[in-house]
């Protein structure tokens, strides 16, 4: 391939498709090759995939980075990898995954390296190790999700299960005096999800490392609107958390599965006292608006 003469430097950003669960090795390894990467990271594409991304100022070996990234795959099914270069004034944005804003409902997420006008509903999420720039559309789709609640009412107390980088617990901190609440079962998730709070001016949010609702902080809590932006199986194998932690008359908002699961979803989360309330279609995914029905009191 030849290229133009240029009056700025050229870079080369190489990325690379794969899995979520080996995204960090993968990761890892890039930070191993020769010459040296300025950056590695990765970043949640989907509640499953990732992309990886490295970026040289000098040629990379790609021999060595195939051999490598192969190495650390473990047999996961990784996507091609691509080269591209870049021009030194776009530098910035690319490594910040190149994505620009996200507007859903009263909310606009955006990135360190994009001006936006200071308001209530402008919050700063850079792409990084943990899942939640409302790039995708589950994380869109849960923010237009809350944004129609919050016309409606102000829940005292929010869960956010599952919260990546803190993007949906930090959206209703926003707009609520609740007590909000989140975990995850990354604790470098939790990390991220902390210093996110911390910028966007919501540093009371409660954040724990943990599988779904096993925290001793969430013993006996009962929450007026829990989400949770999983993968399907998870948000099947955590129904009866979701039952145990949304009040009578309380809403879950579901999402992370395709339109074709949200039926099976709603069927299982209905078993369990949930009635569906609304569903929300965004580019091939399903967001699921359930409230757990009231108690039905039991006579002798």
């Amino acid at each position: 391939m030849t290229h133009a003469i240029q009056s700025d430097p050229i870079r080369r950003s190489v990325t690379i498709p794969v899995p979520l669960e080996a995204a960090a090795r993968i990761a890892a390894a890039l930070e191993e090759t020769w010459p040296a990467p300025d950056a590695v990271g990765h970043f949640e594409t989907g509640p499953a995939s990732a992309e990886v991304f490295a970026h040289y100022t000098e040629t990379p070996d790609i021999g060595l980075i195939e051999t490598m990234v192969d190495a650390a795959a473990d047999g996961a099914e990784i996507g091609p990898i691509q080269v591209e270069d870049i021009a030194d004034a776009d530098w910035v944005t690319i490594s910040q995954g190149k994505r620009g804003k996200v507007r859903a409902g009263r909310f606009t997420v955006h990135g360190s390296h994009e001006a936006v006008a200071p308001s209530r509903g402008a919050i700063e999420i850079d792409a990084s190790i943990a899942f939640g720039t409302a790039h995708h559309a589950s994380t869109k789709g849960c923010l237009i999700a809350l944004d129609g609640i919050l016309k409606r009412y102000r829940p005292k107390r929010v869960l956010d299960i599952g919260t990546g980088s803190g993007l949906l617990a930090i959206a209703a901190a926003r707009f609520s005096q609740s007590q909000v609440i989140a975990t995850d079962n990354d604790a470098a998730a939790v990390g991220v999800a902390e210093e996110n709070a911390l910028l966007n001016g919501t540093p009371h949010i409660g954040f724990y490392a943990c599988h779904g609702f096993e925290h001793p902080a969430l013993v006996g809590l009962r929450a007026d609107l829990v989400f949770g932006n999983l993968l399907k199986s998870i948000l099947l194998d955590l129904v009866e958390g979701f039952a145990k932690h949304t009040a009578p008359g309380g809403l879950a908002v579901l999402s992370g599965i395709t339109e074709d699961q949200a039926a099976s979803v709603e069927a299982c989360y209905r078993n369990f006292g949930f009635v569906l309330k609304k569903r929300i279609l965004l580019d091939g995914w399903a967001i699921l608006v359930l409230q757990r029905r009231p108690a039905i009191p039991v006579f002798d």
